[in-house]
């Protein structure tokens, strides 16, 4: 197996917690503070109803089942991602040639 090449920074840090010397500086304050910032970030309050096709919806259940999550969490996770541009739809965003319009390769 090859060795992992660490900056120093990196080396310390490694080995303050591999021999525990590494100490959280988390404060209790800061800790309720993060914690709020979350709760504020992932709160649901409002539904939505859909009509899929059931194929689909099947494969969001099987998909759900496989990542170990309610397929509503996963629908809900992949449009979060979708809107805040973690997630692109790639056919949307191919520049597309104008129909009719073919690149001819000289030989």
């Amino acid at each position: 197996m090859s060795q992992l090449k660490l900056d120093q920074d990196d080396a310390e840090l490694l080995h303050d917690l591999e021999s525990d010397d590494f100490k959280s500086v988390l404060t209790p304050e800061r800790r309720a503070e993060l914690s709020a910032a979350a709760e504020r970030t992932v709160r649901k309050d409002k539904r939505i109803n859909i009509r899929i096709s059931a194929r689909d919806l099947e494969a969001i259940q099987r998909r759900a089942l496989e990542e170990g999550m309610p397929y509503q969490t996963l629908v809900a996770s992949v449009l979060h991602k979708y809107v805040s541009g973690g997630l692109t739809d790639v056919v949307a965003s191919k520049v597309r040639e104008p129909a009719g319009k073919y690149n001819k390769k000289k030989v």
